[in-house]
């Protein structure tokens, strides 16, 4: 992913940018604070690498530290919890040297990612010295998350507690660099986020490698302290652990319905703080990047050009970021599932299925509960656009944002379909499997369209055949099709899942 979209992103700025955008609109662009704060700071754009780094490069940064933090969580805390450390540690192999080598190679994987961004902007003819600071500033970023993962995973007992650690320090890190970004007064948080510190290099532009020694520096210190901690602790325990005298919590604990609800409220609110923030910012910008793409025609063009049409108008940039909406909703239908399965790789759901429950049952009421807290994420997706364009003065009605958000809903359908079917043939594959038809189809339909490829190829995408709402009115054909495809998937998965055997 690091090397395909830059060396297309570099690909896309000489068929379209070069010869359309003068200095003017360039200036423009790094000037309005609506664009800073969501993509970052324009620099360089008269380059194919500068482009590039601007359009792909906070994007590909965040991919690379969500997948850091979690595999950290997961191939340390994930693995000592589910007992596979057991025989290890009971040798001579001190549990500082295990943490220390799996942190190692999940270090050298984020480096790999870095090699793998600058080969494909070298591949695609951007300038090598801008291409390295760059790829320098992707890998050191993944390095410091790798690094936030296995600390958190040492200050916690519990995997899902150290994930949901390592996430909120994401969530702040890129909150700050998009408060430094649009605020000039505040330029100076860049410097506290990660995120902020591979902007402050500035590849194509000034190539400064001071904040990327900071970055380096801030990423050892969190790498070091994390394998000295795991050092201190107790073999599956952490540094803070729930009290044992904690009164008993009963509450939704009378049925298998009611037991995969509580399961889901404390993912489900963060999901949707996270989201919510996000879309309530996007409506407060609504107004100044609608003025500022009427008065710079240029961009407009170049967003059509990547499938992004009708960012001129309210209703048009409400309907292209509401398509955005899709992947963090279809990921966390994929999430929810991937519990369930984690769930039984873990043994937890041994002395539940002894009793006289079918997994039918217990499936079902997973699938139901995920599909309303779908449903419950994007209506908060909808209800934050509204309030923030209210807040405003943008003119977007309460049902044009909600029909906006819910017309997401059959790609996250898709997602689970495609979960539930991996739980049954592939259990160990759920989340990536089950996130394929959001990320995956976003993905190809940004690059079919930037690079000219078949059209048919682009049809592929679940996104070709979404209708943007509220610009349009909803696309009901695609939309049964989808809906009817996740039901089929859906069935299929569930009755594999019935039939095959279970990780006890």
């Amino acid at each position: 992913m690091a090397a395909g979209m830059s060396a297309v992103a570099v690909a896309a700025h000489r068929s379209a940018v070069k010869d359309q955008v003068g200095a003017e609109a360039l200036q423009a662009l790094a000037g309005n604070p609506a664009i800073r704060t969501l993509f970052g700071e324009p620099v360089a754009l008269d380059e194919a690498g500068g482009f590039a780094v601007w359009r792909t490069g906070t994007a590909l940064a965040v991919v690379l530290a969500v997948w850091a933090l979690l595999a950290a969580t997961r191939i340390t805390r994930g693995e000592e919890d589910a007992g596979r450390w057991d025989a290890l540690l009971a040798g001579r192999v001190p549990v500082t040297t295990v943490v220390a080598h799996h942190l190692a190679v999940l270090l050298a994987a984020s480096l790999l990612a870095g090699a793998a961004a600058f080969a494909g902007l070298a591949a695609a003819g951007a300038t090598p010295g801008g291409a390295a600071v760059h790829s320098a500033g992707l890998a050191l970023c993944g390095m410091f998350f790798a690094s936030v993962g296995a600390l958190a995973a040492q200050v916690f007992a519990t995997r899902a507690s150290a994930s949901g650690a390592a996430v909120t320090v994401l969530g702040i890190a890129m909150l700050l660099r998009m408060v430094g970004d649009g605020a000039a007064g505040l330029g100076w948080l860049r410097w506290l986020s990660p995120f902020g510190l591979t902007a402050l290099a500035r590849p194509y532009d000034q190539n400064r490698l001071v904040p990327l020694l900071v970055l380096l520096a801030a990423g050892v210190v969190l790498a070091t302290v994390a394998a000295v901690a795991a050092g201190g602790r107790d073999i599956r325990g952490g540094y803070l652990r729930s009290s044992s005298g904690r009164a008993p919590r009963i509450w939704l604990l009378g049925s298998v319905q009611a037991f995969a609800l509580r399961r889901l409220a404390r993912p489900l609110a963060a999901w949707s703080a996270g989201v919510g923030a996000y879309y309530l910012l996007i409506g407060v910008l609504a107004e100044s990047m609608t003025d500022f793409l009427a008065d710079n025609p240029h961009f407009a063009d170049l967003a059509a050009q990547a499938g992004f049409t009708g960012l001129a108008t309210v209703r048009g940039y409400a309907a292209t970021l509401f398509a955005l909406l899709a992947i963090p909703a279809g990921a966390f239908a994929a999430i929810r599932l991937a519990a369930l399965a984690a769930d039984e790789a873990g043994r937890r759901l041994t002395l539940l299925l002894a009793q006289p429950l079918t997994r039918t049952r217990m499936l079902t009421a997973e699938i139901s509960t995920a599909i309303g807290g779908v449903i419950a994420l994007t209506t908060i997706a909808g209800l934050a656009t509204w309030t923030g364009t209210k807040a405003a003065g943008a003119g977007l009605s309460l049902s044009a944002a909600l029909a906006g958000a819910w017309n997401v809903l059959p790609i996250a359908l898709l997602c689970l379909g495609t979960g539930t079917l991996a739980l049954g043939w592939a259990p160990r594959a759920v989340t990536l499997i089950g996130s394929l038809p959001a990320a995956g189809g976003f993905l190809l339909k940004v690059i079919a369209d930037t690079s000219a490829w078949p059209t048919w190829v682009g049809q592929l995408s679940p996104f070709t055949h979404l209708a943007a709402v509220p610009g349009t009115t909803v696309n009901w054909p695609a939309t049964l099709m989808m809906a009817a495809i996740a039901a089929l998937t859906t069935a299929t998965g569930i009755l594999r899942y019935r039939r095959r055997d279970l990780s006890l």
